[in-house]
């Protein structure tokens, strides 16, 4: 098959829209529809459930969905790749057959698994795989802890060929977000293993629709482009034989496509312009970015490279329980009022050294001369962790209760008093991708194992440039927000926050390379303190992208941040204040 392969995703996450594929579905034509459910906190959600019922372990809501489009899905000859199968791709398939025999239609159903190495951690371990933590280098070994959940990120092969086999439906577990697509590609064109520039592109078309509207105007930073604020339709990528695409949605649907909206999504989460994946690295920074009509944007040029001989590794383990309660503060001395409630608060529960961790965060929301009660408010937000769970329940927010008449005036809190509840720590690791056994059962019940690359490269980080860039004179300067002139999107990977930041003209660009370097980035954002922060360049998308290192602590399942995946971090960063030139100015 020469023509492209249009590929919609219906799924950006496990809750997503449930009317997303249906409306895919009639929009227009399609191939092939992917959802992406799984980020590395579902994995953790979806064991907290099997722990309730044996039989689930997987996305529930992807079965709402295909079995509203099974029939149109027969009918019309629409494959369905999805990473819905979680922690048990095998127990979704039979599901989905069920759901297929009852629709009375015939499709063919295969499942991909492998990525559970629960079964053959202590095996890794005995041969010497040490897991060490992405970011901070710690053994796993040495922590004392039993991973819950530990999931190799799995290529596209496997996908691919599954539907060679004859599969209308794969279900997998957890694959790259971009191998749904890369998979798919593959299949449709007939790459080969070495044919890194085309798979590069399929890597880069994936990671740009695997969170659905985010790439047609949703949490898009640069609100006057988006006059159709209906609804966003679903993205499409028209992937060709040699990995460039358009990115659109299908006609009348609401939101927008243009290459603001594929830029902020290509630098979503990401880390350096080489971006690793199981079956390729693809460099971000060689792709062109270019308008091809109403709501159509072509990405072309991507060149990919040899995949690295590891596979990254979403471990999650039981880091303890925790609690948290906040209590409202108004009107004068809010911080002497919030010393004296933490104070007391303490002195009730025998000091903090009792706690394996405790929190404390002062929001400050009041404003002086307020014109309304809210304008006086402020919150006082107090989480205490601990491995037991008796110390972080309610003898913790009982506590809190009892300031209510014996501390600062105007005490209440937001909430009653509170339970504790499990949070997870996550843990990013590294295997040989050798020892993962990648599989695919076919329709037939026979097993395809798919071997590893067997054309490598270490992984090889480039693009930081920590240096101080060159500074360009472009005349009197005056104090605005950063936003006037840039564009953002941020979010969270693992532990790590990312914002990338963009611009539209060269010489705004030139501008912002050379006057945001790491340090005025830190003073933009001093709650990133002292820890590391990378900075990358894409010159070709404008951008410069930063990594906050340990910004979320142990990831969101853990972090007591008010804005745990880090979702606000690009629009504060954009609020922020910095003397911007004046001819740069519309």
């Amino acid at each position: 098959m020469t023509r492209p392969v249009r590929i919609g995703n219906a799924s950006g996450f496990y809750g997503d829209r449930l009317t997303a594929m249906r409306t895919l579905v009639d929009g227009g034509d399609i191939d092939v529809i992917t959802g992406d459910y799984l980020a590395e906190l579902t994995m953790l959600i979806l064991w907290k459930a099997r722990q309730k019922n044996p039989e689930t372990g997987y996305a529930r809501t992807f079965l709402t969905q295909f079995a509203d489009v099974v029939g149109d899905c027969a009918r019309r000859g629409i494959k369905v790749v999805v990473n819905a199968g979680g922690l048990d791709p095998a127990g979704l398939a039979d599901k989905v057959r069920t759901i297929i025999a009852d629709a009375g239609v015939e499709l063919s159903v295969a499942h991909v698994d492998g990525d559970d190495l629960i079964p053959q951690l202590a095996a890794l371990q005995a041969d010497g795989t040490s897991f060490e933590h992405l970011d901070t280098g710690e053994r796993l070994a040495d922590l004392a802890v039993e991973p819950v959940t530990a999931n190799a990120y799995l290529g596209g092969w496997g996908i691919a060929a599954a539907l060679r086999g004859g599969a209308d439906v794969v279900i997998t577990g957890r694959v790259t977000d971009a191998a749904l697509v890369v998979g798919a590609g593959a299949w449709w064109h007939d790459w080969k293993r070495t044919d890194f520039d085309a798979l590069a592109g399929a890597v880069a078309a994936g990671h740009i629709i695997e969170c659905g509207p985010q790439a047609t105007g949703g949490n898009y930073s640069q609100l006057a482009e988006i006059t159709d604020r209906r609804y966003p339709g679903s993205p499409i990528a028209e992937l060709a034989a040699d990995g460039s695409f358009v990115i659109t949605k299908h006609p009348g649907t609401g939101g927008l496509v243009s290459v603001g909206t594929v830029t902020a999504q290509l630098l979503y989460e990401v880390a350096a312009p080489a971006y690793a994946n199981p079956d390729v690295v693809a460099h971000f920074d060689t792709l062109t970015v270019t308008p091809a009509g109403p709501d159509r944007v072509l990405v072309a040029g991507t060149k990919g490279s040899a995949p690295p001989p590891t596979l990254k590794v979403a471990m999650n383990y039981i880091g303890g329980f925790r609690n948290t309660m906040t209590m409202v503060l108004t009107g004068l001395d809010i911080e002497d009022k919030a010393r004296w409630a933490v104070d007391e608060l303490f002195e009730i529960l025998g000091g903090t050294e009792r706690f394996d961790e405790v929190d404390i965060q002062l929001l400050r929301y009041d404003k002086p001369d307020p014109a309304s009660l809210v304008d006086a408010t402020a919150h006082l937000r107090v989480t205490v962790k601990d491995r037991d769970r008796a110390t972080v329940d309610r003898a913790f927010s009982n506590a809190v209760v009892e300031l209510a008449v014996a501390g600062y005036p105007g005490f209440h809190t937001t909430t009653p008093p509170t339970s504790a509840s499990e949070f997870g720590v996550y843990w990013p690791t590294l295997v040989a991708a050798a020892a993962v056994e990648h599989t695919v059962v076919h329709a037939d019940g026979t097993r395809e194992v798919i071997p590893a690359s067997d054309t490598t490269e270490p992984a090889a980080v480039t693009g930081i440039t920590d240096i101080e860039p060159a500074q360009v004179d472009l005349g009197p300067t005056t104090r605005r927000p950063l936003g006037t002139v840039v564009a953002a999107r941020s979010g969270d990977k693992g532990g790590n926050a990312n914002v990338g930041v963009w611009t539209d003209t060269p010489e705004r660009w030139d501008w912002l390379r050379s006057h945001l370097d790491v340090q005025r980035f830190r003073r933009l954002i001093p709650e990133a303190g002292e820890l590391p922060v990378r900075r990358y360049e894409f010159d070709n998308l404008k951008a410069l992208n930063f990594v906050i290192v340990g910004y979320l602590g142990q990831g969101v399942a853990s972090c007591t941040k008010t804005d745990p995946q880090a979702k606000g971090l690009g629009e504060y960063l954009r609020s922020v204040y910095t003397e911007i030139p004046d001819k740069l100015v519309p």
